[in-house]
């Protein structure tokens, strides 16, 4: 019944609830992926909010170049994904918060990129984002946007449930309880520990790429640790 409600929210409320919701839908994502990262495999991550932004600029990029938004998001949240590699690399020799530490270096050196690489990010001023157009039909406005994001929250949510129930998610479990343990048992620790740090980091990038195309503008002050 909530998810019948939800979905015919459009039909019935007003304007600020329907654009209310969507931001909630699109940083739901986000937390989404932060859950698997720092909920399921117990790496403290304090970059999410930096591959918000890798996401969001990706999509302006990858609209300019004329790819879909359908194909855009998941590319957006791939890039998120192969940056957050790199980030997790360092998982397996530094724990708890020293590798807060690093994600947080991450977050400032991504937040550094988005305010000064203008050519790429527009600098200060930020980018513009056409509107995502779905087999011709444009996707513009709040109530346009509504079905795609609560789309994309129940698809991620789903495939978040299937991956905690599956042996991936057992092993994030395993890390995050004992790794030595886990490590004992057969699970390579450097490979489940960079795979959540990926998962969380694509979940962010897709999240960021919803606001783009939300909002058709954005600005590197949206990226910040606050």
């Amino acid at each position: 019944l909530f998810v019948v409600a939800l979905f015919l929210l459009p039909l019935w409320g007003s304007d600020y609830m329907v654009a209310m919701t969507c931001i909630v839908g699109i940083h739901l994502i986000a937390v989404m992926g932060l859950n698997i990262t720092t909920g399921s495999a117990g790496l403290i991550s304090l970059s999410q909010a930096a591959f918000m932004g890798v996401g969001c600029y990706a999509v302006s990029w990858f609209a300019r170049w004329g790819i879909p938004f359908w194909l855009a998001l998941p590319m957006a949240g791939a890039l998120a994904a192969l940056i957050g590699m790199l980030v997790g690399l360092p998982s397996l020799r530094v724990k708890g918060m020293y590798f807060a530490i690093a994600t947080l270096a991450a977050h400032f050196v991504l937040g550094f990129l988005f305010r000064e690489w203008t050519p790429v990010t527009g600098g200060p001023g930020g980018v513009n984002i056409p509107p995502a157009n779905f087999f011709g039909i444009e996707l513009a406005g709040d109530h346009r946007m509504f079905y795609p994001i609560y789309i994309c929250v129940l698809l991620l949510g789903l495939a978040a449930a299937n991956i905690t129930r599956s042996y991936v998610g057992r092993a994030f479990i395993a890390v995050r309880d004992r790794d030595i343990s886990a490590e004992i048992l057969g699970v390579n620790l450097l490979r489940y520990k960079v795979l959540a740090f990926m998962l969380g980091s694509f979940y962010a990038g897709v999240a960021g790429g919803l606001l783009g195309y939300f909002y058709g503008a954005i600005t590197a002050e949206y990226f910040t640790f606050g």
